[in-house]
């Protein structure tokens, strides 16, 4: 896995022990477990990062991060991974998530979606619920996903990894 690619992104701990905001977690968040990069942490991290991706909620990375601390899942990529759901990539996620909640539901408002925030504000009080529970499945299959995906390539990697020096030790035989 990437993981010289990653660590370059994450704080050291110090410099977080400076930061008032995260004072709000408590000490937990200065556990060195949830900032090492190894492979469960990784896992964990996509579990819960594109699980909380897919919630159409304010404060995505803050549920992140505090969801992060009882997983032992790595808290700098739980947060970034959150960011799947930007600007660009919101509208698509959401209208296929309230697509999946409308099947489960059964339920679909009369009006013909219209992708404007006026038509969003108007309808909100009948989309709410099939968005939210289309949002809630998809987030656990994307997460899932994730976690099950990084377990695969990591273990692949490692392999790959034994196998290339198993063959540079023949070699030098």
């Amino acid at each position: 896995m990437p993981k010289r690619y990653f660590k370059q992104f994450i704080p050291h701990p110090d410099k977080l022990k400076k930061n008032r905001a995260l004072a709000l977690l408590g000490n937990k968040i200065y556990d060195p477990d949830l900032w090492h990069l190894h492979r469960k942490s990784v896992a964990k991290a996509f579990l819960n990062g594109l699980f909380w991706a897919a919630l159409p909620m304010p404060l995505q990375m803050l549920a992140a991060a505090v969801f992060a601390i009882p997983l032992k899942a790595n808290i700098p990529l739980s947060i970034a991974l959150v960011w799947v759901s930007n600007p660009i990539t919101m509208p698509f996620l959401f209208y296929v998530n309230y697509l999946i909640g409308t099947s489960i539901i059964g339920s679909s408002h009369g009006s013909e979606f219209q992708l404007s925030i006026e038509w969003i504000w108007s309808q909100l009080e009948h989309i709410w619920l099939p968005l939210y529970i289309g949002s809630f499945i998809s987030g656990i299959i994307m997460g899932v996903s994730g976690y099950l995906s990084i377990l695969i390539l990591w273990r692949h990697k490692v392999n790959k990894r034994w196998n290339a020096r198993k063959l540079r030790t023949k070699k030098k035989h």
